[in-house]
């Protein structure tokens, strides 16, 4: 079991570094994937190092993908490479996880059609069925609000790959 966390300029800190951080506390691998460099600098001036590049990695190796927001949204939406990657995990029914407003990636990739999810407040047109809600869970797919949902975000993957229990210690360490 092993998570991927893809990152491109622009990314969101608190989701990315939240989301890494709690899911390696609940002991699930993470592979910090940069879009297209290894060296990813956030929207908020602080700089990121990837383990890997978007095309060294194989959906097959991994339970699930996450990704964060902020203006790297933009980016993902031009990333035919990345869009097809999101459709793989979702053919595989792979847990599939985006916060902020990259939920819209999901949606360009086309697998939220027939699936409710949440997106940065304003933005709910860019998906087809949003519901509001800090952290919504519809089959495969995870979606979260904003920054200040990123760890229960994070909770929900944990309760997904390791248990609802494994979920409850790591949220009673962190006091959520």
């Amino acid at each position: 079991m092993k998570v991927m966390v893809v990152l491109a300029d622009g990314f969101e800190e608190i989701e990315a570094i939240s989301i890494i951080d709690v899911l390696r506390r609940a002991e699930i691998p993470v592979t910090i994937v940069g879009l297209t460099s290894t060296v990813l600098e956030g929207d908020h001036n602080i700089k990121i190092i990837a383990d890997k590049k978007l095309y060294d990695v194989s959906p097959d190796e991994y339970s699930a993908i996450v990704l964060p927001g902020g203006k790297a949204y933009e980016i993902f939406l031009r990333s035919a490479a990345l869009k097809d990657m999101i459709k793989r995990f979702d053919e595989k029914k792979k847990l599939i996880c985006a916060i902020c407003a990259s939920p819209a990636v999901l949606a360009a990739a086309g697998i939220l059609d027939n699936k409710e999810a949440t997106i940065y407040p304003g933005m709910e047109k860019e998906i087809p069925k949003p519901r509001p809600g800090k952290v919504v869970q519809d089959g495969n797919v995870i979606t979260g609000q904003a920054a200040g949902s990123a760890i229960l975000l994070a909770l929900k993957i944990v309760e997904n790959l390791k248990g609802k229990q494994q979920a409850n210690i790591i949220k009673e360490r962190l006091v959520v």
